[in-house]
């Protein structure tokens, strides 16, 4: 997730957003993973920074040439958290309700992150913390994908239970099948 042209680092320095912009019919530009396997407990795509990466791609290149690139999943992370330590095991949205339920534990919203996340007690004892996509938080990164005039949404990680997105991504968008 890049957010400016400047942006430290390998994975940033090889995009010039401007270049492709001028040059491809569309992209896709990833704006999840602030929370990641191998990292601290954060929600996986929360709003504020999402938004941040797109504004950034709308100032280099046509915004109808943006695909959102989405995350279909969350982490549960066994705590506390070590860096270098174990990763957190990847859930589908359903997967997370379900351990909730059945560890009888109230799922929160964030406001600020506009997403989802629940603690819990394993059986041996062990703490873990799972931030995870729903309804709510999926709703406001379609609000963001109508404001900004993007060209759409591209998924990652299919093939995880969310029956729910699928019911809103029809109810806000009109969907081309080619």
């Amino acid at each position: 997730p890049k957010t400016s042209a400047d942006q430290k680092g390998k994975w940033y320095e090889g995009h010039d957003y401007k270049a492709h912009g001028q040059i491809v019919d569309f992209v896709v530009i990833m704006t999840y993973e602030w929370g990641y396997s191998a990292g601290p407990p954060l929600a996986v795509s929360p709003i504020g920074p999402v938004r941040e990466v797109l504004e950034y791609a709308i100032s280099e290149m046509p915004s109808r040439k943006i695909m959102m690139g989405q995350n279909l999943y969350g982490y549960d992370w066994t705590l506390p958290f070590v860096a270098g330590g174990q990763y957190a095991k990847a859930v589908s949205p359903q997967q997370a309700i379900q351990l909730a339920s059945t560890n009888n534990v109230p799922i929160r919203y964030d406001q600020e992150a506009q997403a989802p996340h629940f603690n819990y007690t394993d059986a041996g004892g062990k703490e873990h913390k799972v931030w995870f996509e729903d309804a709510r938080s999926i709703q406001a990164k379609y609000d963001l994908i109508k404001e900004l005039d993007l060209r759409g949404i591209s998924y990652w990680k299919l093939g995880l239970a969310f029956p729910q997105n699928w019911l809103l991504l029809a109810d806000n968008f009109t969907i081309e099948k080619k």
